[in-house]
């Protein structure tokens, strides 16, 4: 039997039936760099393209026995965040993260759905702040998300952005949700409190359900290949770009991104 020389990426997350978010995303996403995905499911939704109508919350216990059961089996090369949705199961990440250093770890900060319902509390967004982002590689905070976890603030005069604190090694915010430039999105990669560049790309016309996932499984599934840091956010980003570009009206409300 040959062995497989695939680097492994475990996603870490909650499941979208709709398959435009959430743990699926991941997995076309990472499987596109040529690494290949194992999955941990945090949580259970109902959902569609529109909206998340209810979460059901994996036991914690149960969630931390799916993944030590695949991180002795298997050599995991990168891990990828996504929907956590309590402090138990912040704290079982925390503690998997901590026995496997220095593994690298991206984490998409999902706070709210696309639609707008809020998937978190102040509470656990206090607790993931002070324990679970110090462990963090790389963290890719919408412009919303961003300001609600304090990492910036909006000029009240102009509207920009104004970079507050590094709560992780690199933080790279996206600009989707800023109109200050109706033709471009400008996304910011900040390191050691400052920034450290900036990409920008054609402003597409429509919503999109899941660009997030894609953008940071995307960019672990690069540097589960040994890429640097820096090249897989470029990656990532021409990766998610595209994947927009080209995405489908598959559901009643946002475009889900074609990923393959």
């Amino acid at each position: 039997m040959l062995k497989s020389e695939r680097p492994i990426v475990m996603a870490i997350g909650g499941h979208d039936p709709s398959g435009g978010a959430g743990i699926q995303a991941d997995m076309e996403a990472i499987s596109y760099t040529g690494s290949y995905p194992v999955t941990v499911i945090t949580c259970l939704t109902i959902q569609d393209t529109q909206n998340v109508e209810a979460i059901q919350l994996v036991d914690a216990d149960f969630m931390q026995q799916q993944a030590e059961k695949i991180l002795a089996d298997m050599p995991v090369s990168a891990f990828k965040l996504g929907l956590l949705g309590s402090i138990e199961v912040v704290d079982v990440v925390c503690r998997l993260l901590k026995k496997h250093e220095p593994i690298p770890v991206v984490c998409d900060p999902v706070l709210a759905a696309g639609g707008g319902k809020n998937l978190s509390n102040q509470p656990l967004i206090e607790h993931i702040k002070e324990h679970l982002f110090p462990l963090v590689s790389l963290l890719t905070p919408n412009i919303p998300e961003a300001i609600q976890l304090g990492i910036a603030r909006q000029n009240n005069d102009d509207g920009s952005l104004i970079f507050e604190q590094q709560l992780c090694e690199n933080i790279l915010i996206t600009g989707a949700h800023s109109h200050s430039d109706e033709n471009y999105v400008h996304n910011t990669l900040y390191s050691k409190g400052k920034q450290h560049s900036q990409s920008s790309w054609r402003r597409l016309d429509h919503e999109y359900h899941g660009s997030g996932c894609t953008l940071a499984a995307n960019i672990a599934g690069w540097i589960a290949q040994g890429f640097s840091l820096q090249y897989a956010i470029g990656k990532g980003q021409e990766f998610t770009w595209n994947s927009l570009k080209r995405a489908q009206q598959l559901g009643q409300g946002q475009l889900i991104p074609y990923r393959l």
